[in-house]
């Protein structure tokens, strides 16, 4: 009877409540663990599946912008420069989305600091490459130099996506492992639970799930149409099972229809040409030891008879499973090889004309020079034995020859001064440009003091240079300025220094280097009109009239290939009957 009212009581209800909330909280408690640890692994999974396709993404922009400045590089089609200009940007935008999902984890921060080094280096080296292409600088040593490095670079940037994926995979196969661990100790009702939840949480990342496939069915089919334009095509090899798989564009690059034929070796090794079999199969023997193929460049016939150049790139990867796998790409290099031999030929062709150039050279600092010196030498002696016996018309015409002979032994002389810049094997020295502007003032001493001229100069500063030519730099500029001053008042030549950053020149868009000395003439001579700034520096180009101004139109256009000689950057500014100004810029080395 006792018992039955305990049952009944208010403190039985009580304790009954209490241990009802303690299971309760015990069964939530359990419950929301799970559900987090269910949860923390849906987003590793969804996390690592977003960082690898973010980093795909990035190989594919690479791969873009690879192609786009070798085509600049042998073509100098400046159309070419926007398909990497355009992935440097589209690589910004997927590292913020990198950093985003990896802001937890500090080592793959690190890795992913180290990735963005070697792709702003690898820009780096391609504005190098340009510069040169734009100079014609590609068959030097830098130019090799720089090429070669680019390899490298890509090399270690594609082992360092790799590191980040493996890691990310490490991290993902861990979390998994922990999370088994913890489930075996779930009750039977808390499983339940969790099965309830998770069921609801799956089938919402489900729908996410299914929102990311459509992502990367997109970007499957940018990835295609990505392979055919940039005429490459991907391969996979299963080393365990010896099987292949070939992307649709690999059997265009074939000249055949895709997956027309089972993706094997040997049926692979039957459109490569009969000399790069045997190179072929032992680089493919190689990659079942080393984890992966350097690039290897062979040639295959397609059933037409045509020959294309292909060039293949293989890495090892290993699956959850420990299986190895290799993944590589084939490009077409057709075009390159075709375009490089061209550029062989251009080469050989300039070769050609350079030699024809240092003869012409020969020939007017010796073989013109000798009848010209008869042909001055002859009129001298009219003049002195035989000038009272011409008539007017006659006195004028000798005049006329005098000063055509005069002319061209000045043009000769020019032209001698200009072939002698176009010199490459000059030596640079460290030299106190003060002293080569001295020098050159005090050649034109004479013609400043029959003009009154004014020169003022600031201190100018040591710099490595050929001194003979910057000092015939010097010795023009102020030529120029005393030759075409203005007739009503005397020349004023300001000569200004300073040292200035690339960046903030508005001029210097395409310079090699940080810092240059700036030196600028200005004087207050006829000046010219701005129109023809572009025009002045060009080889026999003359602004004024011959009659009223000598001169032959060579001095400026030895000016511009000296500075050319020095990697600098040569400007011109003018206002009709106020003045000229001619901007310097000598790099600091």
């Amino acid at each position: 009877m006792e018992s039955k009212n305990l049952f009944k009581s208010a403190l039985f209800l009580r304790i009954v409540l209490l241990v009802g909330l303690f299971v309760i909280l015990l069964v939530g408690g359990f419950t929301y663990k799970h559900i987090s640890n269910l949860t923390n692994s849906t987003n590793i999974v969804v996390s690592t599946y977003e960082v690898n396709v973010e980093l795909e993404h990035i190989n594919s922009y690479l791969s873009d912008a690879e192609s786009g400045h070798r085509k600049y590089t042998l073509t100098k089609d400046a159309a070419y420069l926007k398909p990497y200009l355009d992935s440097r940007e589209k690589i910004n935008n997927s590292f913020l989305q990198l950093k985003e999902l990896i802001k937890v984890n500090v080592k793959q921060q690190e890795n992913l600091t180290q990735l963005n080094n070697l792709i702003d280096k690898l820009f780096s080296n391609f504005s190098k490459t340009d510069a040169l292409v734009d100079k014609d600088e590609i068959n030097t040593e830098t130019f090799k130099t720089l090429f070669f490095e680019e390899k490298v670079i890509l090399d270690s940037i594609r082992q360092q996506i790799n590191q980040i994926i493996d890691l990310e995979n490490q991290l993902l196969n861990t979390r998994q492992k922990d999370y088994q661990s913890d489930l075996r100790f779930t009750p039977l009702l808390v499983t339940l639970v969790v099965i309830i939840i998770a069921f609801t949480k799956i089938n919402a990342d489900l729908i996410k799930i299914k929102a990311k496939n459509d992502q990367l069915l997109i970007f499957k089919g940018s990835t295609n149409q990505s392979e055919i334009i940039g005429k490459h095509g991907n391969w996979v090899w299963h080393v365990g099972s010896n099987v292949f798989t070939y992307s649709d564009n690999l059997y265009r690059l074939l000249g055949e229809e895709p997956q027309s034929f089972e993706a094997t070796f040997d049926n692979f090794l039957k459109f490569v040409h009969p000399e790069d079999v045997d190179k072929l199969r032992v680089e493919l023997e190689k990659m079942t030891d080393e984890e992966e193929l350097p690039f290897i460049n062979y040639r295959i016939v397609q059933k037409n008879g045509t020959i294309k150049y292909l060039k293949a790139f293989g890495k090892a990867f290993y699956g959850v499973n420990g299986q190895k796998r290799l993944l590589g790409i084939t490009s077409d290099i057709t075009e390159e090889v075709e375009h490089f031999s061209v550029l062989e030929e251009h080469n050989l062709e300039l070769e050609r004309n350079n030699k024809e150039l240092s003869a012409f050279n020969y020939a007017a600092s010796h073989d013109l020079q000798e009848p010209l010196r008869k042909i001055q030498t002859f009129i001298s002696r009219l003049e002195e034995r035989e000038a009272d016996k011409f008539s007017d018309s006659g006195r004028h015409s000798l005049e006329r020859i005098k000063s055509a002979a005069t002319r061209m032994r000045s043009l000769i002389d020019d032209l001698l001064q200009f072939s002698r810049t176009n010199k490459p094997d000059k030596e640079f020295v460290m030299a106190d440009l003060n002293e080569l502007i001295e020098n050159a003032k005090q050649d034109l001493a004479v013609t400043i003091l029959e003009k009154n001229a004014q020169i003022t100069i600031d201190n100018l500063p040591k710099a490595m240079v050929i001194t003979f030519q910057i000092q015939q730099l010097f010795l023009n500029l102020l030529s120029n300025s005393l030759k075409y001053s203005n007739k009503d008042k005397p020349p004023i030549i300001n000569i200004n220094y300073s040292k200035v950053k690339a960046n903030d020149e508005p001029h210097l868009l395409k310079a090699s280097k940080s810092n240059y000395h700036k030196i600028t003439f200005t004087d207050n001579g006829i000046g010219f009109d701005q129109k023809y700034a572009h025009k002045i520096f060009d080889l026999f180009n003359r602004l004024h009239n011959k009659q009223e101004y000598s001169g032959t139109g060579i001095g400026l256009s030895i000016c511009k290939k000296i500075i050319e000689n020095h990697k600098g950057f040569i400007f011109a500014k003018g206002e009709i009957n106020v003045g000229s100004v001619f901007t310097v810029y000598l790099p600091v080395i």
